[in-house]
């Protein structure tokens, strides 16, 4: 049975087509045929709304079994954390990937619909792997969020990649390695 892997697409306009796909299509190689990758549209991807994404994600996490691995890009990350933190979903999760994922609270971003959360390592399941990436180049959200997120889920794992932009240049391979690693139990 291939492992499941849903992936949040980032935000803007023509994301989903234009930009996260082509992270999607990396993961999907360096993964191989072992994982079935779910990449659905989110809605307004132009203008996100918490909301809206929350439904969105809601309704897939009703076909993934334990052991889905969730990967977020950029706001996609950060509403899925979000929401993780409010209430887990029901199946096991069996890791969380953060890629140039925007920090909401004090030294990051604000947002009008998400609090500024310190009580991620509280809140997420209990024993959940969180992996968290960032290109050092990455020009869209600086790479000192990753730090942000870091402090507040100190037993993340944090990969920051020198010469990587906000999509880590199209290259999932460091990602796709570590959760090839995980599904080996290390």
């Amino acid at each position: 049975m291939a492992g499941q892997i849903l992936f949040v697409q980032g935000a803007g306009r023509g994301t989903h087509d234009c930009w996260d796909n082509k992270l999607v299509a990396s993961l999907e190689h360096e993964l191989g045929d072992g994982y079935a990758v779910r990449y659905p549209r989110m809605p307004g991807e132009d203008d996100p709304g918490y909301a809206a994404w929350k439904a969105a994600l809601t309704a897939e996490f009703a076909s993934l079994e334990d052991g889905a691995i969730l990967v977020g890009h950029s706001i996609g990350g950060t509403i899925l954390l979000h929401m993780l933190a409010e209430r887990p979903p029901e199946f096991r999760i069996g890791g969380l990937f953060l890629i140039a994922a925007p920090f909401i609270g004090e030294g990051g971003w604000p947002s009008d619909e998400m609090d500024g959360r310190t009580d991620f390592a509280e809140r997420l399941p209990q024993g959940l792997p969180v992996h968290l990436y960032h290109g050092v180049d990455d020009p869209e959200v600086p790479v000192a969020h990753v730090h942000l997120h870091a402090n507040v889920i100190p037993l993340a794992v944090v990969r920051t990649i020198k010469g990587a932009d906000h999509q880590l240049n199209n290259d999932m391979s460091e990602v796709a390695r570590d959760i090839l690693t995980l599904r080996k139990g290390g």
